[in-house]
C-alpha cells in the first residue's frame, strides 16, 4: 500500500517516534525498552494480548501517563505541549464523557475547547446513527455513547487519532459502518490512526500499518504487505513424528502438528525447498503465530526503526 499524505503531515514524517519508552507499575514493567517510529498518514493497528502494554502507550502519547523511561514524540513534539495536545485526539475504551450533558451539548463542548472544530463533521456522524440531539448521554446506549464519542473525536480534526478498542461494545452493522467512516475520514485528510483491537480478522481491510506488542515489548513492526510478505506458511507430512529437519535452515516462528500434518511459519533464509506446499500467510495466521510464539526473534521493519538517542532515566 502507498504512503497517503494530507494534513497529517508528509509521508517521510513520523507521526510517534519512541526511545526506550518504558513504563513500570507495582506488579511490573508494563512496557519496557519500546523503540520504533510511526511514519505518518498510516493506519495502524496495535495488536496485543491483555496486559501487554497497549493502553499504556496509548496513554503516553495521549499525555495521560509519563514515561519511566525513555521518550516518546508525536510530530516531533512532546505529549505534553501545546502543539502535540492540539494535534492529537484519544478515544479510550470506556469513552469517557459527561452523563448529565446532552448530545448537543457534549458537541458544543468540543466546539468550546477545540480552535479546530469541525461541527459538520461531529453532526452527520451523529446524524448517521439517528442519535437524538436533545438526548442525555446517560440515557444512551453503548453503541449510540460510542458514536458521540467517534464525532467528538473526529470534530477535533486530529492529525494523529488513537483509539483504545474503540467498537468492542458495537454490533457488527454499527462496526462496519463507523469502520468506514473512520477510513473515509483518515483518507481524506491524511490522519494518521493508531488503533489497538483484538479483532483481528478485521484488521486485514482496515490497516497497512502494524505494531504487535507482547510482555511488554515489540514484537512486529513495519507495513501490512511487507510484513506477510517477508514470511511464508509451510504445510506437509512429519517424519519420524518431527517436522523435516530442512526447517532449521530458515528462521522458523512457530510449528505446529495435528496428526502427522505439520505447519510452520517460518521468515525463509533462501530458497524453500523441501517437502511441503509453501503459501504467504494471511494477518490473522501471521498475528497469532508471534503472539502464541513470544521466543521468535522480533521483526521491526527499517520504515519503523529509529536511530539512536539519549533515553532518559
Amino acid at each position: 500500500m502507498s504512503n497517503r499524505t494530507g494534513h497529517g503531515g508528509p509521508a517521510d514524517e513520523s507521526a510517534i517516534e519512541a526511545h526506550g519508552v518504558g513504563m513500570k507499575y507495582r506488579r511490573g514493567w508494563a512496557l519496557r525498552d519500546c523503540s520504533f517510529r510511526l511514519p505518518a498518514g498510516r493506519i495502524c493497528g496495535l495488536v496485543g494480548p491483555n496486559g501487554a502494554g497497549k493502553t499504556t502507550l496509548m496513554a503516553i502519547a495521549a499525555n495521560l501517563l509519563e514515561p519511566a523511561t525513555g521518550t516518546l514524540r508525536v510530530f516531533g513534539a512532546a505529549p505534553e505541549s501545546a502543539e502535540a495536545s492540539r494535534r492529537t485526539a484519544f478515544l479510550a475504551q470506556e469513552k469517557p464523557l459527561f452523563r448529565r450533558f446532552t448530545v448537543a451539548e457534549t458537541l458544543r463542548l468540543g466546539r468550546e475547547l477545540n480552535p479546530g472544530w469541525d461541527q459538520k463533521a461531529a453532526e452527520n456522524i451523529v446524524r448517521a446513527g439517528n442519535v437524538p440531539f436533545e438526548a442525555k448521554i446517560g440515557t444512551l446506549s453503548g453503541g449510540q455513547r460510542t458514536r458521540v464519542a467517534f464525532a467528538v473525536a473526529f470534530g477535533k480534526r486530529p492529525d494523529l487519532l488513537l483509539l483504545d478498542e474503540p467498537m468492542s461494545d458495537l454490533d457488527p452493522l454499527v462496526r462496519h459502518e463507523l469502520m468506514g467512516t473512520l477510513l473515509a475520514e483518515a483518507a481524506e485528510h491524511g490522519t494518521t490512526v493508531l488503533m489497538s483491537t483484538h479483532m483481528l480478522t478485521e484488521l486485514e481491510n482496515i490497516c497497512d500499518y502494524l505494531l504487535v506488542i507482547a510482555n511488554g515489548g515489540l514484537r512486529m513492526a513495519g507495513e501490512v504487505d511487507e510484513l506477510l510478505t517477508a514470511h511464508a506458511l509451510l504445510t506437509g507430512i512429519q517424519s519420524d513424528g518431527q517436522p523435516p529437519p530442512d526447517l532449521a535452515r530458515h528462521t522458523v516462528v512457530e510449528t505446529r502438528t495435528s496428526g502427522r500434518q505439520f505447519t510452520a511459519l517460518i521468515r525463509p533464509d533462501g530458497p524453500i525447498r523441501g517437502p511441503w506446499q509453501a503459501d504467504t500467510p494471511n494477518l490473522e495466521e501471521l498475528l497469532l503465530a508471534y503472539l502464541r510464539s513470544p521466543e521468535a526473534p522480533p521483526l521491526i521493519s527499517p520504515s519503523s526503526q529509529v536511530g539512536p538517542r539519549a533515553v532518559a532515566a
